[in-house]
């Protein structure tokens, strides 16, 4: 009897200590899925903050910059200068670009003298105005087109009729295997990046006879395309249906053929600064910064120019 009461306790004994070790293993299991769960979340929360702070230091940097920036200069370079100042605005949103396009050489001379931070040239510095301090930034290379009335039969002038046509010695499109008709010459003002560029490629500077000389590159536009018999040139990129771009030696003017070399009317883009850029402002600084990006880039070529070598 007693050997019976003795291994009902020993084997009671027996399911308690395995109960107990059981008990043991589950409370080492919660225990350590809580630990878990915990690293985790710490780890989670962590992560949040890191990502979260790197956002707002982003935020914090991208528009970390304020002010404004001045440039003055040239009417064949508003589309561009205005494509570029709308997207770097709408990347810094408490910095204002001032533009006016009141011609190339007002606008080195507005550099120069300090009035604004950039002049805006459509055509290469010359050496007096290097000579004064004033640095070329190249920023886009451009064609100029040659552009007749769209009712116009001729298609195709040579380097040396063009030549003729704005010095006068060719007056009258049947000459050149067009109508019986005569030659209104157009061109753009004294100062013109663009007449500048135009004048010195042909070397006709001071020999032009034009009939009109217009004072922005829309109006150019306009007279050729409501005057029969009108030619005139523009910056490629604003050649529209309203007007013909002809050809010159047989080369139509398209980036391609400016890139390869073989059309013959092309030039800079200038965004001129006194000094390099580097002795410039943190803001000027930065929208040069912005001109070399890829996202500058896309905003030149958006507008049918060419990115500089």
């Amino acid at each position: 009897m007693r050997k019976k009461i003795f291994a009902a306790v020993m084997a009671g004994m027996m399911l308690l200590s395995l109960a107990a070790c059981g008990s043991g293993k589950e409370e080492t299991t919660k225990a350590a899925d809580t630990t878990k769960t915990a690293e985790t979340t710490k780890t989670a929360e962590t992560t949040s903050k890191e990502e979260t702070t790197t956002k707002k230091e982003t935020t914090v940097a991208a528009s970390n910059l304020s002010g404004s920036i001045s440039l003055s200069g040239s009417t064949s370079m508003e589309k561009l200068v205005t494509a570029l100042g709308e997207a770097f605005m709408d990347e810094n949103k408490s910095v204002t670009v001032n533009s006016e396009f009141v011609g190339s050489g007002a606008g080195v001379e507005a550099v120069t003298a300090g009035t604004v931070d950039i002049g805006n040239s459509s055509r290469a510095l010359k050496e007096e105005e290097k000579a004064n301090g004033v640095i070329e930034n190249i920023v886009a290379i451009d064609g100029i087109a040659m552009v007749v009335d769209p009712e116009n039969a001729v298609t195709d002038l040579t380097k040396e009729q063009l030549i003729q046509i704005y010095d006068g010695t060719v007056t009258n499109w049947k000459d050149l295997g067009g109508s019986d008709m005569p030659i209104i010459v157009i061109g753009r003002e004294a100062g013109s990046g663009t007449r500048g560029a135009f004048e010195e490629i042909l070397k006709l500077e001071d020999k032009c006879q034009y009939a009109s000389e217009l004072d922005n590159t829309g109006a150019v536009m306009a007279r050729v395309a409501a005057t029969p018999g009108a030619i005139g040139y523009v910056s490629l990129d604003v050649v529209d249906d309203t007007v013909k771009a002809v050809s010159l030696d047989g080369v139509e003017p398209t980036e391609e053929n400016i890139k390869a070399g073989s059309y013959i009317l092309s030039r800079p883009f200038v965004m001129a600064t006194k000094g390099e850029i580097s002795e410039q402002s943190e803001l000027v600084q930065a929208w040069f910064a912005y001109i070399n990006s890829d996202a500058g880039k896309e905003v030149i070529q958006s507008v049918g120019l060419i990115l500089p070598d």
